[in-house]
């Protein structure tokens, strides 16, 4: 049976660590694909294009949306995100898993056009948490760190629109659990559908074989 690669959403607040548990879980398991997002927003320090973005100008971007080649894209804090569609579908094809890890606007955009992707929201282990790790990083002022925080807000209000949620307080639990989510989705039965209706006509031709042995014949040879 063929495995096929499965799309994966991850979302989270702003601060909750999805950057370093995508980095954990691909370093810990290689199957997986992660997307690379472009954005408008400045390099932090550290950061590469190509690496954790393709920055782009906002001409750059909006040339991409003209073109089609974004799977989704949304607005965020005044800049663009949005992912590139061309690298997706090539990983796809090849089989491995892709993880967008993608804006909560995003994410319900790709939702509405494939209703069966797996849908992830990084939580925090509480909003404390949450506020110490967006000021202690120290790249943004206060004014940006407000707006994060109301954005939050919104975003709270479309968390049940998600599959499941990764409490992200224990960074090996949360690498591992998130590892056998997205594992247990290769055996859901609508994604296999393919190799179930396999077995069903070998056995329905197995059974139609069997009724036109005469009694007393041995069915199978």
């Amino acid at each position: 049976m063929d495995r096929k690669g499965i799309l994966i959403v991850v979302s989270g607040y702003s601060g909750v660590g999805k950057g370093t548990l995508m980095k954990a879980l691909t370093t810990r398991y290689g199957q997986y694909a992660l997307s690379i997002s472009a954005t408008t927003r400045q390099p932090r320090e550290g950061e590469a294009d190509g690496r954790e973005y393709f920055f782009k100008t906002r001409e750059e971007f909006e040339a991409l949306i003209e073109q089609d080649r974004l799977i989704e894209y949304a607005s965020f804090c005044d800049n663009y995100y949005g992912t590139p569609k061309d690298y997706v579908e090539e990983q796809l094809e090849q089989g491995r898993d892709v993880i967008l890890e993608i804006e909560q606007q995003g994410a319900l955009k790709v939702k509405e056009k494939n209703p069966d992707i797996l849908m992830l929201f990084v939580m925090p282990p509480d909003t404390d948490t949450l506020v110490k790790r967006l000021r202690g990083r120290g790249t943004e002022p206060e004014e940006i760190i407000q707006q994060r925080l109301t954005q939050a807000v919104e975003e709270s209000k479309h968390v049940d629109q998600y599959d499941y949620m990764i409490v992200n307080d224990d960074l090996d639990r949360a690498v591992e659990e998130l590892h056998h989510l997205i594992e247990s989705q290769h055996n859901m039965i609508k994604r296999n559908l393919d190799f179930t209706n396999q077995i069903r006509e070998g056995l329905e031709f197995l059974a139609s074989r069997s009724r036109e042995c005469a009694p007393g014949q041995q069915a199978f040879k």
